[in-house]
């Protein structure tokens, strides 16, 4: 999860017992700038053990039921259909809640980030590296991955709901069978109003202990699995479902979490930071995370003879 930190910054690390700390807070530490210490670094480490036995333990995190049995791809059309639409309803109101993240945060750069994320969603392409390029009718699988919306090409076709769309179509759905709330069942209706309420909570810290555990629970392995039972089903079935989306996701995960570390390091040098209500809200988001696997999982079951 943690970035890269060369030899002489892990050196330091290790003489002062702050092995384990993202290269951020060891340099700020190093330089002695206001707020970071060699002791609040040491406190900070025992705070992310109880993170990791009490947060991201949690079963969503550790064993996904439904996306064990996904990746299997022994799956009828049915029950992916039925598992396009539910996750479309997520993806479509997952903007209600990044934006009250972005209303809600507390700083320029903390706005700024959360619009990187909604912006990206809506069809804002990351800023490809010099040179790259990318032309308009670009496929989205081949879009970037990194980089920044600042100086990005919206295109209508690189918004995830469209790429969702996409393979709804193919499964014979039309525009308006996917993505609206009156779509989603109660569990995945409760997951949203959950990330509206903790993910897009006026209390900053709230928000981040809700973003915390989520971009740790996106990064725990489960876009993979989508992606290898969609794969097996595709050639199975000989759909061809495009998988944009998917692949998409399962690259960048593991990127927004550790940009999440670094930034609950930040929060935590930089402030006063509850740390049983972090791991309390955090729980929380994650339980509202399970609703909607869970929710799925029985879903999938009524359908198993479809």
């Amino acid at each position: 999860m943690h970035t890269d930190i060369d030899p002489p910054l892990a050196a330091f690390a290790a003489e002062h017992g702050l092995s384990g700390l993202t290269a951020e807070s060891l340099t700020a530490i190093q330089e002695q700038r206001p707020g970071y210490s060699t002791e609040k670094g040491r406190q900070f480490l025992v705070f992310q053990q109880q993170i990791n036995s009490r947060l991201l333990q949690h079963p969503i995190i550790t064993g996904n039921a439904y996306t064990a049995w996904f990746s299997d791809g022994q799956l009828n059309p049915e029950q992916v259909r039925a598992f396009i639409v539910q996750f479309s309803v997520f993806s479509n109101l997952f903007l209600i809640a990044q934006l009250h993240k972005t209303i809600n945060a507390d700083s320029l750069d903390s706005m700024r980030a959360s619009k990187e994320i909604l912006a990206n969603e809506i069809g804002v392409v990351f800023h490809a590296r010099a040179g790259a390029g990318i032309s308009a009718d670009a496929d989205p699988e081949l879009v970037s991955t990194e980089g920044s919306v600042e100086g990005g090409v919206f295109r209508f076709r690189a918004a995830h709901f469209e790429w969702l769309l996409q393979i709804a179509e193919r499964l014979g759905l039309e525009f308006n069978d996917v993505g609206k709330r009156r779509h989603g069942t109660p569990s995945t209706l409760f997951f949203c109003d959950e990330l509206v309420r903790l993910y897009g909570n006026e209390d900053y810290l709230i928000s981040q202990a809700a973003s915390y555990a989520v971009e740790n629970w996106a990064a725990a392995g489960f876009w993979g699995q989508l992606v290898n039972g969609l794969r097996i089903f595709n050639e199975s079935s000989g759909m061809g479902l495009p998988l944009a989306f998917f692949t998409w996701h399962d690259q960048i995960e593991a990127q927004h979490a550790a940009h999440t570390q670094e930034e609950l390091e930040e929060i935590y040098f930089g402030r006063d930071l509850n740390e049983a209500a972090f791991i309390r809200f955090g729980n929380e988001m994650l339980d509202g995370v399970a609703a909607f696997w869970t929710g799925l999982d029985e879903q999938r079951r009524q359908l198993d003879a479809a």
